[in-house]
C-alpha cells in the first residue's frame, strides 16, 4: 500500500489530553474560588466525562450537550450550587490554551513532508483549533476536521464522507488513520474501508473485536510502516 494521506487524531495520539484537562480544570476551579476542585471532583468528573464520550460516538448527543451535561451530572452529583454552561464555558476556554505535545511527534512531523496530512477529531472545534494553531503543528494539515463541523462523530461514516470531500481523497487505499481510540478512530477507518493504525503506548490489551491494521506503542514506529508500505 502506497499511502498518500495520513489523518491523525488529536486527544493522546498528537497531544497529552490528560495534561491538558488537568491543567484546564484546575485553572477553572480556581476561578469559582475551588482551589481544591481538582482534587475533589477530577475523579467522578472523569467518569462521567468517559461515559457522555461513549454516546458522543454512539450519536447519542452532541458535542455541544456534552458539554454542559458532564458538568451538569457533577455538580449535581456533590451539590454544588454552580451553572454548568457558565462552568463549560470557561473550561473550554482555558483548555484551547493547553499545548501538550505527546513524545516524538515533532521528530515525526518532520519525517511526514512527502504526505498529506490532516487531523480528524471528535473534540470541540474552537478547542483544538486554538490547541493545534499554538503548536509548531498548525501549518503541518491541509485541514482540520471536526465532529461539528462534519455534522458526525466518528466512527459514523458520515464523518469520514465529510473528511474526503475536504481533503478531495478519491481512493480510500491512499490513506491510512491514525488514532489512540479503538472505539472512534480504528473503528471509524473499519466502517469505512480505510487502514488504520492504533497508537497504544500504554500497550493496553485489545479485548474488543475491533482490529486495527497496525498496532504502535510510539510515534516514530509510524515511519517505518508508511515507508515500509511505499511502492
Amino acid at each position: 500500500m502506497n499511502y498518500k494521506t495520513i489523518l491523525f487524531d488529536v486527544d493522546d495520539t498528537l497531544m497529552d489530553f490528560g495534561a491538558s484537562e488537568k491543567s484546564a480544570l484546575h485553572h477553572t476551579f480556581l476561578a469559582y474560588k475551588l482551589p481544591t476542585g481538582l482534587v475533589d471532583y477530577q475523579p467522578d468528573y472523569r467518569k462521567i466525562s468517559k461515559g457522555l464520550w461513549r454516546d458522543l460516538e454512539q450519536g447519542l448527543l452532541s458535542v455541544t450537550e456534552l458539554g454542559v451535561e458532564r458538568f451538569r451530572r457533577l455538580f449535581l452529583q456533590h451539590d454544588l450550587d454552580i451553572n454548568p454552561k457558565t462552568f463549560n464555558e470557561v473550561y473550554l476556554n482555558y483548555l484551547g490554551k493547553e499545548v501538550h505535545l505527546m513524545d516524538g511527534v515533532l521528530e515525526l512531523f518532520d519525517q511526514l513532508n512527502d504526505y498529506k496530512l490532516g487531523v480528524v477529531t471528535n473534540g470541540f472545534t474552537t478547542v483544538q483549533n486554538s490547541r493545534l494553531s499554538r503548536s509548531p503543528l498548525y501549518n503541518s494539515f491541509d485541514h482540520i476536521i471536526t465532529s461539528e463541523d462534519a455534522g458526525y462523530q466518528k466512527p459514523h461514516v458520515g464523518f469520514f464522507d465529510y473528511t474526503f470531500s475536504k481533503l478531495g481523497i478519491k481512493e480510500k487505499e491512499d490513506v491510512l488513520i491514525v488514532g489512540d481510540s479503538l472505539t472512534s478512530d480504528i473503528q471509524g477507518g473499519i466502517n469505512y474501508g480505510v487502514d488504520t493504525c492504533w497508537f497504544n503506548p500504554h500497550k493496553k490489551d485489545n479485548n474488543t473485536e475491533i482490529k486495527p491494521t497496525y498496532e504502535i506503542c510510539k510515534l516514530a514506529e509510524l515511519i517505518e510502516i508508511v515507508e515500509k508500505e511505499k511502492v
